[in-house]
């Protein structure tokens, strides 16, 4: 299967990755293409940009989460109808987890045969330019480095300088950015401010960096590098597969539900601006599963959806919004009573908490949680000590933390983390999360499609379409 794609990746974070991946994106979109987008690694946010730039999910690829093996087959599903597809990287272009470059950018080039886009900051440097690039596209014979976008040029002659230096390095020179705050988008923690707390901003500076992009860099040149990709020889992923695959597999689970809409499990999953953390393949599962998929806000919905069996609460910043989560003490008081089956990542932890900086939470994970001032950022390796709908004890589990709260549990924890300091960078020990016949909750966050089953057990566990109340 031929899909016609390209890398952008960069010597470090902080080189304008995001800025030239969703302007292409956006730029190309404009052209009247189809265009697919990826991002490297566990980010929730880009993808959100990505999303508005493309009018279509965006998507991540991540070995460590969803599995080498998986990487190029859910490519495939997130490109299928499409005419070009761009993947931003994460971090420097051979950074990976801990020393190795496993789940790193160059890692994931290498699986899908695609092409790379180095993004350089050219700031403060001419000549030294050529070294970087240079270096970067010969450090690994196995990443090709088809051509490279100067951001941050400051004048026409630091452009020809720059340029000029690169000429006898071998990799052409496809765009030339130039300093331009207006199209800065606000931060926050180590990302972006996600694109859902800033719907009508966020499309504007997307706008932007569609006009940034097609003003500064030779998207036919991009275009004819995207297409130098050769054909890729997999199955694109499929959710119903997996989750057959996995439930005939496992003893115990219940088939996938075969019959109207209204014998169907209903899962209900958190949305609104303060959880915004979620892959599109959790709900795809979800609905392979044989469960109905509806979204609620616990800022704005004072109940539950009608027929809820299972609740999903996912990642975001709750701590932003802990006075409206408190102040709505309906939607609270129902999740506190709420007698089916909870599955809660990061601020959905936070959110059944005790209490959050405070304010009163939902009271079903025994603990109180607040903001610090340390981030706690990295993969992870994992343990389940308890049995809950979604994990059995002894199971191992791959995912990664992102936050800068801390819970003090008042109970028995969900998980052991098992890193490895070569691995990690860290060697985080210690155990995490609270589990219980109906709660799973931890500050791991997972990606299902690397663990097809926990979509099948959840739904499995939900509670009966017959005694819904």
């Amino acid at each position: 299967m031929t899909i016609p794609r390209l890398v952008v990746a960069a010597p470090s974070s902080g080189s304008g990755k995001t800025t030239l991946a969703t302007g292409l994106m956006a730029a190309l979109r404009a052209r009247g293409l189809r265009v697919s987008p990826h991002k490297v690694g566990p980010d929730y946010i880009d993808p959100g940009y990505h999303a508005l730039a493309t009018g279509r999910p965006g998507r991540n690829l991540d070995p460590w989460l969803q599995g080498e093996e998986r990487v190029v087959p859910l490519f495939l599903h997130g490109a299928a109808g499409c005419e070009v597809a761009v993947v931003e990287g994460v971090m420097g272009l051979f950074d990976g987890r801990g020393d190795t470059d496993f789940a790193s950018t160059a890692h994931v080039a290498r699986l899908l045969d695609a092409p790379v886009v180095l993004v350089v900051d050219a700031a403060r440097q001419s000549r030294s330019v050529a070294a970087v690039v240079h270096g970067f596209a010969t450090f690994d014979p196995r990443v090709r480095v088809g051509g490279v976008v100067l951001n941050r040029i400051g004048s026409d002659r630091h452009e020809e300088l720059c340029r000029s230096a690169l000429a006898g390095v071998g990799v052409p020179v496809l765009g030339a950015v130039r300093r331009d705050d207006a199209v800065f988008t606000p931060s926050r923690h180590l990302g972006l401010v996600p694109a859902a707390e800033r719907q009508d901003e966020a499309v504007d500076a997307v706008d932007r960096l569609a006009a940034l992009v097609s003003r500064s860099c030779d998207l036919d040149g991009l275009l004819r590098l995207a297409r130098s990709a050769p054909p890729l020889n997999a199955t694109p992923w499929d959710a119903g597969a997996a989750v057959a695959d996995e439930a005939g597999g496992a003893p115990g689970m219940r088939p996938v539900v075969a019959g109207g809409a209204g014998m169907r499990p209903v899962v209900a999953v958190a949305g609104g601006a303060a959880f915004t953390f979620g892959y599109a393949e959790h709900v795809e599962l979800l609905r392979a599963a044989g469960a109905d998929v509806v979204t609620f806000d616990p800022l704005r919905d004072e109940r539950l959806p009608d027929g809820a069996g299972a609740l999903v609460i996912g990642g975001g910043f709750p701590e932003v919004y802990a006075a409206e989560l408190a102040a709505n003490e309906p939607l609270r008081a129902r999740v506190a009573a709420f007698d089916g089956p909870i599955a809660a990542e990061c601020a959905g932890l936070l959110y059944l908490c005790d209490e959050l900086d405070g304010r009163r939470m939902c009271g079903r994970v025994p603990g109180r949680a607040s903001m610090t001032s340390r981030l706690t950022l990295g993969y992870r390796a994992a343990v389940a000590l308890a049995r809950t709908p979604l994990t059995r004890p002894g199971e191992r589990f791959r995912g990664h933390e992102f936050h800068r709260t801390t819970v003090e549990y008042a109970a028995r924890p969900l998980f052991r983390w098992d890193d490895h300091p070569r691995l990690t960078g860290t060697g985080r020990s210690g155990a995490d999360g609270y589990g219980d016949a109906l709660v799973t909750a931890s500050y791991l966050h997972l990606h299902w499609a690397g663990t097809p089953g926990t979509a099948q057990r959840l739904v499995s566990s939900s509670r009966s379409p017959s005694v819904l109340r």
